[in-house]
């Protein structure tokens, strides 16, 4: 099983280890660390599933749970990971980090969910408080771009990672309007049905989640990405074909073991969903998905351009996908 380090460190506290290098050793041959900035849940199977596959072909990957994408993406930056998950374009754009993004694992599946008691559309919200995962993340983005279609403007955004944090805080009141996953969505209804709304969104394509990492490691650890990105996409296509494989790969790993042997059937009822919703890239991305979230991003103000002239190779390095599709061959 993948180790996990938990890191219960302040943002300010490690932007603060970032600004004074001290970075952690480098990784040796071998050795990937990668950095999540979420807290794992039923949607992360099929990402820690790959993981699984990629150690059993000899990388060596340590999981490290920042609980925030801001994180999760310093510490690409610092050198205290070497891949990371997350959409971190407005960085690359914003920041000139030399950071790629390599591989698409999902694209955006995310309900704007409101206490029925104070909102029952979008209008109500305007001027009202948010709740998204993270700056940055694609639930802001989606919020964002929600409140530019509907003409109306939050009174803040509040920065509360983890979708099942927020649906708890939903249930306790402590959050009014928030944006949850589809397994978050489904237990809110299933919790306290009829007190919750779910808002309309319109279709979307781009990322949700993705792999990235600084040009060099893309380039000095090769081997390692591409077993990495192998394997994602395999899980991707096997889970699409037949979703109960994720159960499969949930206690074939011993994944996720403390919510117990229930979340079997709301794993195979969340990625059953998922599959139909086609929100596991088969193909990983690249320039298609680029393209899509040059168009998303820019509507929602988290990068800045015209989509058309935005440059694919600006923000991904397509060269692991390449490869592992003219391996695998494509969907």
């Amino acid at each position: 099983m993948f180790s996990i380090s938990r890191r219960t460190m302040l943002a300010g506290v490690f932007a603060a280890i970032l600004a004074s290098s001290a970075s952690l050793p480098a990784a040796e041959a071998g050795d990937m660390r990668i950095a999540f900035g979420d807290l794992p849940g039923i949607e992360s199977i099929q990402t820690l599933a790959a993981i699984e596959r990629a150690k059993e072909r000899g990388v060596n990957i340590e999981l490290i749970i920042l609980n925030d994408e801001d994180l999760a993406a310093q510490a690409i930056v610092g050198g205290q990971a070497d891949v990371g998950i997350g959409a971190p374009y407005t960085l690359i754009q914003k920041a000139g980090v030399p950071i790629r993004l390599f591989a698409q694992i999902s694209t955006l599946r995310f309900f704007p969910v409101v206490n029925s008691e104070s909102y029952k559309n979008w209008k109500d919200l305007d001027g009202q408080e948010i709740a998204v995962q993270a700056r940055g993340s694609g639930t802001e983005a989606v919020m964002l771009l929600m409140a530019k279609n509907n003409g109306i403007k939050y009174g803040n955004i509040s920065y509360v990672p983890g979708s099942e944090v927020r649906r708890n805080a939903l249930l306790q009141g402590t959050i009014k309007a928030t944006i949850v996953d589809a397994a978050n969505r489904r237990a809110l209804e299933a919790e306290a049905p009829g007190k919750f709304i779910v808002l309309p969104v319109e279709d979307l394509s781009a990322t949700d989640e993705g792999l990235f990492a600084t040009a060099d490691y893309l380039k000095d650890g090769a081997a390692d990405v591409d077993i990495l990105v192998e394997e994602m996409i395999s899980t991707a296509r096997e889970i699409t074909e037949n979703p109960a494989v994720a159960v499969e790969y949930r206690n074939k790993y011993k994944l996720l073991p403390d919510l117990g042997a229930d979340a079997d059937k709301e794993i195979a009822e969340y990625y059953k969903e998922t599959a139909e919703a086609g929100s596991l890239p088969l193909n990983g991305g690249g320039a298609e998905a680029a393209r899509d979230d040059f168009a998303f991003f820019t509507l929602s103000g988290q990068i800045e351009g015209d989509p058309a002239s935005l440059k694919v190779e600006d923000f991904w390095d397509t060269s692991a996908l390449d490869r592992a599709v003219a391996k695998l061959g494509k969907k």
